[in-house]
């Protein structure tokens, strides 16, 4: 019987024999830090670039106010920061339709400004890492302003363009991710072209091998540069298959683009050229957002014989979404089906492969929100969550305002919202017979504006983002909740952040160590061990409202070092507390 099927027959009585944890090392984990490189050692810090920091006071977030800020990023440890889209635009979507590939939109700066940011940052060993949005381009970029013209031009084949139905409908029935058909008539060309995301977002032809040499040299660009590496975005959807109906999933008789498009055989083969040409051989990380591929694709995806150094796959972060893409038909999950996504994934990975490590993002509700039930404490769950990100195996991804514990927004109506995604949902919700009311709620819940309230740095108004209007509203909870108060509490969220990326920092075991889960059955606890050679961290996080209580075996033996709520009773966590553990030093041990 394997180590790992011990473990788990004894989980749920909780004798889990970790006198035995040494046969838990992984290959991975015996090489420890010899052989790994820099990006998995590090933490990376994601900035959304309008949001962060405003120097003109026009309200919109700059490069030079990323610059003014790049200590309190350094602070948390991050070797890295991820920039959203920051090249020209006219921010249909917020800058991921892109007009311009290789310069910069006046609204975050200039290119010297850009290249201060390389240099500011780099001084302080960060390296910075661009937002390739490489499955459509603006509908202004000068590439679909030629395609558009007539079907003979140069760039006739450059986006995907199909001849109406003979009833003169779109040329299938997809529903794109914004909500409505992905399809939009040109009348220039007589045409449809297809869009996986908003009319103004048309797809690239990526069979077209002129595409793929356009798209390469951009990358190409921003490497000379001196960037660190890239996330690329939505490269799923970039193989189309052939182009017939689907069976309609919803009341508008249409079925999700997402369904019919993504990770379409073949994709391997355009991303596999795409590594040659533009990745391989350089010191740089890459990401793919990749929704929709399973942890059984990663080897595929990742490690030697992949495409990418990581991939963001969503089965942790889709757990209401089971139903679809859709919002108002969201379902209950459990804590168990959060820990086995979380754990296929590490499992995927464990020989060959690594993985990013991330709770939010810029599409995504505040963690606080999305992962803990309703009515919990804001703090306690914000801590209890860096728990786990900092100390899961993989590359922790910090995204702005997570390590200060922001929550989501409840703005009363729908025209308060800018995000094009919440005002198409909530458009699907009323259609599919909810209230307004009821509609309200799924974006609440859900929206990207959730993500996108302007960064909270201290109690002045505006929260010191900006000294105009800002393009979204400031958090209403920012006069105590901003980065000035919380880096004088020693209590604060921003505090056990900076506590655990130090504890990270100084133990091997969580920056090289492998990952095995314990109590899989637990509803309550989320508890895994990481072990390198003799050292190993045990971390236990409570995710419910009420107490839990810890097999005393699991912590038998075991040193506390980290407590989120410093609690005196032993075997008991308090409701969203989280501890960590090492094993207790003994005579010969290695430290």
């Amino acid at each position: 019987m394997t180590m790992k099927r011990f473990l788990r027959k004894f989980a749920k009585s909780g004798i889990a024999a970790l006198a035995c944890a040494g046969m838990l090392l992984t290959a991975s984990a015996v090489s420890a830090e010899g052989r790994i490189k820099w990006w998995q050692t590090t933490a990376v810090y994601q900035i959304y670039p309008k949001s962060f920091a405003d120097t003109t006071g026009n309200g919109v977030g700059d490069i030079p106010g990323i610059i003014r800020h790049l200590d309190h990023i350094r602070s948390l440890g991050a070797g890295a920061i991820w920039l959203t889209p920051v090249y020209s635009s006219p921010m249909v979507d917020n800058g991921y339709d892109i007009s311009d590939y290789t310069d910069i939109d006046p609204a975050y700066g200039t290119m010297e400004d850009f290249d201060r940011l390389v240099t500011e940052a780099q001084k302080r060993n960060i390296r910075i890492v661009m937002d390739l949005v490489f499955n459509h381009s603006s509908d202004n970029n000068l590439w679909f302003q030629e395609s558009k013209q007539n079907r003979t031009n140069p760039k006739a084949d450059w986006y995907i363009w199909r001849d109406a139905k003979p009833d003169g409908s779109a040329p299938t029935n997809w529903r794109s991710i914004f909500g409505g058909s992905a399809w939009t008539w040109c009348a220039e060309r007589g045409q449809y072209y297809l869009h996986t995301f908003a009319p103004q977002q048309p797809d690239l032809n990526w069979e077209n091998p002129e595409v793929r040499r356009a798209l390469y040299d951009a990358a190409l660009f921003w490497l000379d540069k001196g960037v660190g590496g890239f996330r690329i975005d939505a490269i799923p959807y970039i193989k189309k298959p052939a182009f017939r109906d689907g069976i309609p999933d919803d009341a508008d008789g249409l079925v999700s683009i997402h369904t019919m498009t993504a990770n379409t055989p073949g994709i391997l083969d355009f991303l596999h050229e795409f590594k040659n040409e533009v990745f391989a051989g350089r010191d740089i990380f890459t990401v793919g957002e990749a929704n929709g591929v399973q942890p059984k694709d990663l080897p595929r995806w990742v490690g030697e014989n992949g495409v990418f150094d990581m991939v963001f796959e969503f089965s942790h972060m889709n757990l209401s979404l089971k139903n679809g893409e859709t919002w108002c038909h969201p379902t209950p999950w459990k804590l168990t089906e959060l820990k086995a996504a979380l754990n296929a994934t590490q499992e995927a990975t464990r020989e060959n492969g690594w993985c990013p490590v991330f709770f939010e993002n810029h599409d995504q509700p505040r963690c606080v929100n999305h992962f803990f039930p309703e009515g919990a404490d804001r703090e306690k769950a914000a801590k209890a969550m860096a728990t786990v990100l900092l100390t899961l195996r993989g590359t922790p991804f910090i995204y702005e305002g997570q390590e200060l514990g922001f929550s989501n927004v409840a703005w009363p109506s729908i025209r308060d919202y800018d995000d094009i995604s919440s005002r198409g949902q909530y458009e699907i919700a009323l259609k599919d017979g909810f209230s307004p009311t009821e509609a309200m709620k799924f974006v609440h819940f859900f929206s990207r504006d959730n993500a996108r309230t302007p960064m909270q740095w201290d109690d002045s108004p505006n929260a010191g983002f900006t000294t105009g209007t800002p393009w979204l509203p400031v958090h209403d909870d920012y006069a105590l909740q901003n980065a000035e108060a919380e880096a004088r509490d020693d209590r604060s969220v921003f505090a056990w952040y900076r506590r655990l990326v130090e504890f990270r920092r100084s133990h091997p075991a969580l920056r090289a160590g492998g990952y095995e889960e314990l109590l899989p059955e637990n509803e309550q606890i989320f508890a895994f061990l990481r072990t390198v050679g003799s050292h190993q961290i045990l971390t236990l996080v409570n995710f419910s409202l009420e107490e839990a209580s810890i097999p005393e075996e699991i912590i038998a033996g075991r040193k506390l070092v980290m407590d989120s709520e410093e609690n005196g009773q032993k075997t008991v966590l308090q409701p969203l507390e989280a501890r960590i553990y090492e094993i207790a030093k003994q005579e010969g041990s290695a430290r």
